[in-house]
């Protein structure tokens, strides 16, 4: 089944709800913001090319460094296509949503979005799965990581944006597993959009998150649900990052990598009630 065109009502990007806010509104600001977190990234090259990388979205403030420890790995890189998958916090109704306009606008220009691929993971779901429509979203956690990936690709790339309000294993795995088809034998890179712990004081998120970074380092895409169900470990979106893994499993990938991890206590000071923030790559190995 091929996705529905977008309307003509919405044939304009999607304008960014959370420009001036979440990051900086004026592209130099944002531009210059961006570098910034990429320069103080420290974190080594893992071994092997980089299928998907996992990052935080929180406000480029709190969550930045992080976030910059895995894209940095792609100053330079020329990807056609990036697919990125996030939860959805809005209650829109559907399982898997993605965008109604053709484009979403950041400070530092549009990103296009690839109809005929959406189209094409769409067609590889089993029966009962689909992709919903959603206008003038609100959503942050998948437009926060576009910036970084304006700035540190060599070329303009086309997106496939992904969120998931269902965070069940059967869901994940079967978007993980139609993503995979659809982009095997392109130019493309994955990332899960997601944080980790919520509001819990900092020595209880570092033990929480603790365990939830050892499952995705595992790279046991089941495992990072099972956490929550365990009360192990949290991740508000873990079915993306599970998403994500299967993917890059399905895709070659046979190694994570974790680059860093922080909480918001590690900026504000406040250690009382943090949310934490991890990144990785998934990486290709040869004769791993």
């Amino acid at each position: 089944m091929n996705l529905p065109m977008p309307d003509p009502g919405m044939i304009h990007p999607r304008p960014s709800p959370i420009a001036g806010t979440w990051y900086p509104a004026s592209p130099e600001a944002l531009a210059r913001s961006v570098d910034a977190h990429l320069s103080r990234a420290t974190a080594d090259r893992p071994p092997g090319e980089v299928v998907a990388l996992v990052v935080p979205h929180a406000g480029h403030r709190y969550s930045g460094d992080v976030a910059a420890r895995a894209f940095h790995l792609l100053q330079g890189a020329a990807v056609d296509t990036v697919a990125i998958v996030s939860p959805m916090h809005q209650p829109y109704p559907g399982r898997i949503l993605t965008t109604a306009h053709p484009a979403y606008e950041t400070p530092l220009g549009r990103v296009e979005v690839d109809i005929e691929l959406l189209s094409a993971v769409e067609a590889n779901l089993p029966g009962g799965l689909r992709i919903e429509r959603v206008a003038n979203d609100a959503e942050h956690s998948l437009e926060i990581e576009l910036p970084f990936l304006q700035r540190v690709l060599a070329a303009p790339f086309r997106l496939v944006p992904l969120m998931l309000r269902d965070q069940s294993p059967g869901t994940a795995e079967a978007l993980g597993r139609a993503l995979a088809h659809a982009l095997r034998g392109r130019s493309s890179l994955l990332v899960a959009s997601s944080d980790l712990s919520h509001f819990y004081p900092d020595a209880v998120a570092r033990q929480l998150d603790a365990f939830l970074l050892s499952r995705l380092e595992a790279f046991d895409a089941r495992g990072v649900i099972e956490a929550e169900e365990q009360g192990k470990g949290f991740a508000c979106g873990r079915a993306a990052i599970a998403a994500v893994l299967w993917a890059a499993q399905d895709l070659g990938a046979s190694r994570v990598h974790l680059l860093g991890y922080a909480n918001s206590g590690d900026v504000t000071g406040d250690t009382s009630s943090v949310v934490g923030y991890g990144a990785a790559a998934a990486v290709r190995v040869q004769n791993a």
